[in-house]
């Protein structure tokens, strides 16, 4: 997988390159500021570009908006975004342009290697790589914007854990549940939420996070 690393930190510039590269995978280019990453994803279209949230030039949001503009540019480059917070109104309008090949992990929340270089190849390869306390502060934010008093405690977890890009199996051995009642929470939550059903499980995660924005 060919990646490109924006980090303004030199050590843990340095220190994801070479997990990444020890991973087998190919470190095309590594950059400190988010207009040197918007050049360099330009210049290399990667598989994957780790971003994090704050960078120069203004050491706010720059990382996620730069994000927001390779997500418009180039579509295909997978965005795994690495920070110490949540940005909810940057993250909101990243996961509502949709969620194939992209992430958002907190970074004192990565237990080990292992984890990390899943969440990477899961993104790179398409998919989505989501830190639960993402999903469980963009769905509060969500509910303070228009409450979701019509979800039942037990729809709000299934909500989450699709979110989070988990199968209807997956969520189902979680809750200690069978598939059955999976399914019937779902068409529930799509239904009190107004979205039309899904073909599969990630179309479903995208219409979800979509439905954050609104």
């Amino acid at each position: 997988m060919r990646i490109v690393i924006a980090e303004d930190s030199v050590l843990l510039r340095v220190g994801l390159t070479r997990i990444l590269v020890d991973a087998g995978e190919d470190v095309v280019a590594t950059v400190g500021d988010a207009d040197d990453l918007l050049t360099v994803v330009g210049r290399h279209r990667p598989d994957l570009s780790v971003i994090d949230v704050r960078m120069p030039p203004t050491h706010t949001d720059d990382g996620l908006r730069a994000a927001l503009r390779i997500r418009a540019e180039w579509p295909e480059v997978g965005i795994l975004v690495l920070s110490q917070y949540v940005e909810e109104r940057y993250a909101t309008e990243l996961l509502a342009a949709g969620t194939a090949g992209l992430g958002y992990l907190l970074k004192d929340r990565i237990a080990d290697v292992a984890e990390f270089l899943t969440a990477v190849r899961r993104v790179g390869a398409g998919g989505t790589a989501l830190d639960p306390e993402v999903v469980a502060q963009l769905l509060a934010r969500s509910r303070r914007r228009d409450p979701l008093g019509d979800l039942t405690p037990r729809e709000r977890e299934v909500l989450t854990l699709m979110a989070e890009g988990r199968s209807n199996p997956a969520i189902a051995r979680h809750l200690v549940v069978s598939d059955k009642a999976v399914e019937k929470h779902v068409g529930n939550i799509f239904l009190k939420l107004g979205l039309a059903p899904a073909d599969d499980d990630h179309r479903r995660v995208l219409a979800v996070l979509h439905w954050l924005k609104g």
